[in-house]
């Protein structure tokens, strides 16, 4: 077949395909609509029959609906009044951080030789809770997408209170409402080193710092773990777009529409543009508009029927809120276009190409803490594919993750969305507080991918109780699993790469000059005042002389408020009409999402198929070599018998290893018990190298089992080498602790085979007993 038309004939299956999910898609959208609308209608004519009612009760009835509607229309404008007012104010003092905790500042990174708007502050405990500087301090990062800082500490439930309740040292990365002229992605990595610093030597006792970075900030933290590897401690990335190409393309209902954007839209030259209109600064306030769009039926109805449905208890928890939704923070252009080329439509973070900080180019394989990924099946802004996807891009294979002595563990939600994975008090007392009980016990893990378990049991007094394990995951199935189409759906991306550098180096040449030339500061300034994201705050506040009235209306209704109760049968007409509003409205989400995707796939499927598809199944191909034949097990298995007694050591606890089961918390806790009680036989070595020769030995044990074993003498050259090994042995087991733990039928013959290689048939009493 020739070139032309085996291009013509990928055509026409993407075609094909497009039409039939979008076919599916809009079906599904159109029945979702239905069985909303028969939910909401039915039962409400059969409701006003059960309790009929009068003429005059009807017309007293209806009066006294008419009241409650009119009281609550005007509560509720007067809560959007009061949300307009809390907006003024918080500009007017600076957009300071929503944290809920006192805190002062360490480190100003304004004063750094490269200025940044970013500050290191410390959590000043709540009273009544003890904090030891001795333990692991927490640095906390909050992403900078459009918002201002303070959700990972929004509420006593919270990532700052789960440590702080913990004893922990807690300290937050804030920045500042404006950037600093100049200041670029690499520069505030290089400040959040120098923050890191200053942590480690304010708790010079304690183990490395652990940071947690949560969306955007997410990279960030990784960015900043690879630029500093010896600094960092764990770190646990919360909801963060690392791999933004991935997400769920199915036949079902249509996920994740925001990875579109970048493609439809034409690539990063209209970030460039709207920084060129703000005079060289990015408007926060159109990330926090994308975000809105996702979500039409509750942007428009939902939010606001639920404070004008209770009105007299909603609106504090509405304008606790919007008080954070509504601080709309700056970026600089060369942030933005930073972020979008580097990031979100060049998705290069993983590929070893982005550059920050003095070593140069990042490779996140120089990442030697463990990882945490939190993501959550509700997310349709960062879905799990784009928060673990970069795994796979990185390493490709489960050896290469313990090749490289890494330790990743995830954690998967199945149901909460992007904002309540920050936000959620639920979340906090469940997953956080998890996450920070075990984060010591993930750093003693062999090498490896794992999935974190948190069983949920009850307590006596009825108290949620929560039991940890972990399980062993191999990469390739969880790739596999996570990505239907095998990530071919990801391959149209690599066109919109091409488009938009297209695109992007046009409009340098020829849009620019014109736009900075008609650009200035003013023009900026009144663009940003009159956002619809701020107007429709500040005109709806005290600054409106039409509205002089409404703060004093709404004061006499709360005077003399009666409510009718929700059980009044027009209460459930008006449920009806809101639930009908609402269904509308999604379902205008669902077809709209459903023709972008088409819209997408039929542009640039059929562009990569045209012009970027030659030779990429060879690729594939090629990526999917005999595990056996990577370079990284090759050298493994080429050291078989070289190394010495901590070789030896950690071959042996592989070669022992439960295989096939969930490790329980308890049993990693153990294992770190006797670490601790027996380390005078143990090598003296740092954290990171154990997990790598951990790692290596691990290859070796699953490639060549039997050579493993025999091998054994020739690490253990030294007598007293093998002497100490087996002494090690001999008083784990007998240790009353590990016989507490039936051992499987393969340990016991695992553990006479190595006995007997290392010439010890006799052995003591305690290996007799479990040889046998």
């Amino acid at each position: 077949m020739s070139n032309t038309a085996r291009q013509l004939s990928q055509s026409h299956d993407i075609s094909a395909k497009v039409a039939q999910v979008l076919q599916t898609r809009t079906k599904l959208a159109v029945e979702r609509f239905g069985e909303r609308v028969q939910k909401a209608c039915a039962g409400q004519p059969a409701g006003l029959m059960a309790s009929p009612m009068m003429p005059w009760q009807m017309w007293a009835g209806g009066a006294q609906y008419a009241a409650d509607f009119g009281q609550r229309s005007i509560l509720l404008w007067d809560t959007l009044r009061q949300r307009g007012n809390n907006f003024i104010e918080h500009e007017q003092q600076g957009l300071p951080p929503v944290l809920h905790f006192d805190y002062e500042t360490i480190m100003d990174g304004r004063s750094l030789e490269r200025p940044v708007n970013y500050a290191l502050v410390r959590i000043v405990p709540p009273e009544g809770t003890t904090i030891d500087p001795r333990r692991r301090p927490y640095v906390i990062i909050d992403p900078r997408g459009g918002h201002g800082p303070g959700i990972g500490g929004f509420k006593d439930d919270s990532q700052v209170g789960v440590a702080l309740r913990a004893g922990h040292p807690v300290y937050f990365v804030m920045f500042f409402p404006n950037p600093e002229p100049g200041q670029t992605l690499p520069d505030v990595c290089n400040a959040e080193r120098e923050f890191v610093h200053r942590v480690r030597s304010l708790h010079p006792d304690a183990e490395k710092p652990a940071i947690i970075g949560n969306c955007q900030a997410g990279w960030a933290a990784m960015m900043l773990a690879a630029s500093d590897p010896d600094d960092i401690g764990p770190v646990v990335i919360v909801g963060a777009p690392m791999s933004y190409w991935g997400g769920a393309w199915r036949e079902g209902e249509g996920d994740n529409p925001m990875r579109y954007a970048g493609g439809l839209l034409g690539g990063t030259w209209l970030a460039s543009l709207t920084s060129d209109l703000g005079a060289g600064k990015f408007d926060g306030a159109w990330l926090v508009q994308n975000f809105e769009n996702l979500n039409p039926a509750n942007t428009f109805w939902d939010k606001y029927y639920r404070v004008f449905a209770n009105a007299d208890t909603e609106p504090a928890r509405f304008l606790e809120f919007e008080r954070w939704w509504g601080g709309y923070y700056i970026l600089n252009g060369e942030e933005i276009e930073w972020i979008t080329q580097n990031l979100f439509v060049g998705n290069k973070l993983w590929s070893g190409t982005v550059k920050a900080g003095p070593r140069g180019a990042l490779d996140l394989r120089e990442i030697r803490a463990p990882i945490v990924l939190f993501a959550s099946l509700g997310d349709n802004i960062t879905p799990p594919q784009q928060a673990f996807n970069w795994v796979a891009d990185v390493y490709g294979s489960t050896d290469e993750i313990k090749a490289n002595g890494q330790v990743i563990v995830g954690l998967m939600h199945e149901e909460v969305g992007h904002l309540g994975i920050f936000v959620s008090g639920q979340v906090a007392r469940k997953e956080y507080t998890q996450i920070v009980s075990v984060l010591k016990s993930i750093e003693a893990l062999p090498p490896g991918l794992y999935g974190m378990r948190i069983a949920e049991q009850k307590e006596a007094g009825g108290k949620p109780a929560y039991e940890v394990s972990f399980e062993e995951l191999r990469l390739e199935d969880v790739a596999a699993r996570l990505n239907r189409f095998k990530r071919a759906d990801e391959r149209p991306f690599e066109a919109v790469s091409v488009v938009s550098e297209f695109n992007q180096y046009a409009y340098e040449l020829f849009g620019r000059p014109w736009v900075k030339a008609l650009a200035n500061e003013y023009t900026a300034k009144l663009g940003r005042i009159f956002h619809p994201m701020r107007l429709q705050r500040w005109a709806i506040s005290d600054l409106n002389p039409w509205l002089w009235w409404l703060g004093p209306a709404a004061q006499a209704v709360k005077a003399q408020r009666q409510a009718p109760g929700a059980e009044h049968p027009a209460r459930g007409i008006e449920e009806m009409v809101s639930e009908l509003t609402s269904a509308s409205l999604e379902c205008h989400r669902a077809l709209r999402d459903a023709l972008s995707e088409a819209a997408f796939f039929l542009i640039y499927g059929n562009l990569f198929a045209f012009y970027l598809a030659d030779g990429r199944e060879g690729e594939t191909e090629a990526q999917q070599a005999a595990p056996r034949e990577l370079p990284f097990v090759k050298e493994a298995l080429a050291s078989i018998g070289s190394g010495g007694y901590a070789e030896a050591l950690a071959r042996v606890a592989v070669l022992l290893a439960r295989k096939g089961e969930p490790l329980p918390l308890s049993r990693v806790q153990l294992a770190q018990e006797l670490i601790e009680d027996y380390r005078e036989l143990l090598p003296d070595l740092p954290r990171d190298q154990v997990r790598r020769i951990g790692g290596e030995q691990a290859i070796i044990a699953r490639y060549e089992p039997e050579k493993a074993i025999e091998t054994l003498p020739l690490l253990l050259a030294e007598h007293e080498d093998r002497d100490r090994l087996l002494t090690l042995l001999e008083r784990v087991l007998a240790d009353e602790r590990v016989q507490g733990i039936q051992p499987t039928a393969a340990q016991r013959a695992m553990l006479a085979r190595i006995r007997d290689v290392l010439g010890e048939a006799g052995g003591s009493g305690a290996l007799r007993a479990v040889g046998r």
